[in-house]
């Protein structure tokens, strides 16, 4: 159904002046303004009834974003992160992420067809000419805006047709909710598990190498030890995680060459035992220097003294290497007596 089929007395009122700005071209003017061709009336604009079926199309691709999105947040939430499913042609894909792309373009497919459909069918589609105006706006130009605006509003029907209007604003409202809810991907809160290892009294400190606990005469002096908490095995799940914050390098020196107190105190027989991540960015330290009782982080250069508390002496690293205090257990094996004084690695924003 078209314009021409619906008798003259029918149709919206012509706006004359923005089609009669017609010339003719001649010699002087050889490029004469065209105009604008007739308006052509859509069936939405003659038709109540057309333009209901229009808004309820509108009302049911917002209703389907909303859908979407709910669908979205239960995948999720409900869908094992580790289950995978067969899609042809595609062939085995993860269920969580096909459900999530599926679910989220479905929501943000419907909520832009449905404004593109608003547009097009139900708000004003009536050519105006606008003459080009100074960048500074005049305070008759600024009314003129507001009253085009409000022209705007009421033309688009969004105070006349409730339905259309409350269906997108929950839409508008929930596709966000999906931005939100990807926030939990950050991973889970880190809790008080920055301030903690699995160093705690009575755990022997195992040779990484030989994966044996370690007796005092098994470390030398001069000699650099890389030790590990006693039950934390290559196979476990998290050992990574575990590994970043309780990695131990043992060192022994001449007692009297242990120039801080509380790391003498801390020792056993001159065996002293410092985390291996260094304080700036985590980066594991592996250089040692015998004739200075110096470590040198391999990543930035920064240097700590392993014989006055692990201080730093040069390099962007912002504090001492924590020490863990150590002694021997009945059976001669080196054992943790605590865990290790201060967090480990750099400083973190809650660490107070």
């Amino acid at each position: 159904m078209s314009s021409q089929d619906i008798p003259e007395e029918n149709l919206p009122a012509e706006q004359d002046h923005a089609h009669a700005a017609v010339s003719v071209a001649d010699e002087q003017n050889p490029f004469a303004d065209p105009g604008l061709p007739p308006h052509e009336h859509r069936i939405q604009d003659i038709d109540e009834r057309a333009a209901k079926r229009s808004e309820r199309t509108v009302a049911m691709l917002f209703t389907l974003a909303m859908i979407g999105t709910v669908g979205f947040i239960a995948a999720y939430v409900g869908i094992p992160k580790d289950k995978a499913i067969f899609v042809f042609p595609i062939g085995h894909v993860s269920a969580m992420n096909f459900a999530l792309g599926l679910t989220l373009g479905l929501s943000l497919f419907c909520t832009g067809a449905a404004a593109v459909h608003w547009s097009r069918t139900l708000m004003s589609d009536v050519e105006m000419a606008d003459e080009r105006h100074a960048i500074e706006a005049e305070p008759d130009v600024r009314a003129k805006v507001l009253a085009d605006f409000k022209q705007g509003a009421q033309e688009s029907g969004l105070g006349r047709r409730k339905l259309l209007r409350n269906t997108m604003f929950g839409a508008l409202t929930m596709v966000p909710l999906a931005g939100v809810v990807l926030l939990r991907d950050l991973g889970p809160l880190p809790g008080t598990s920055l301030r903690h290892t699995l160093w705690a009294k009575g755990k022997l400190l195992v040779n990484m190498n030989t994966n044996q606990p370690l007796r005092p005469e098994d470390v030398q002096v001069g000699s650099l030890t890389f030790a590990k908490p006693e039950g934390l095995e290559e196979t476990d799940e998290d050992f990574q995680n575990q590994i970043a914050k309780a990695a131990l390098m043992i060192v022994r020196l001449q007692p009297d060459n242990i120039k801080d107190k509380r790391e003498l105190d801390w020792s056993h027989e001159g065996i002293v035992a410092f985390s291996k991540i260094c304080t700036h960015v985590g980066c594991p330290i592996s250089l040692y220097e015998q004739q200075t009782h110096h470590v040198l982080c391999p990543c930035h250069q920064s240097t700590f003294d392993l014989s006055d508390g692990a201080r730093v002496i040069f390099g962007p690293a912002g504090h001492a290497l924590p020490q863990l205090r150590i002694g021997v257990n009945d059976e001669g094996y080196l054992q943790a007596l605590g865990d290790f004084e201060s967090p480990v690695g750099p400083a973190f924003w809650e660490r107070g």
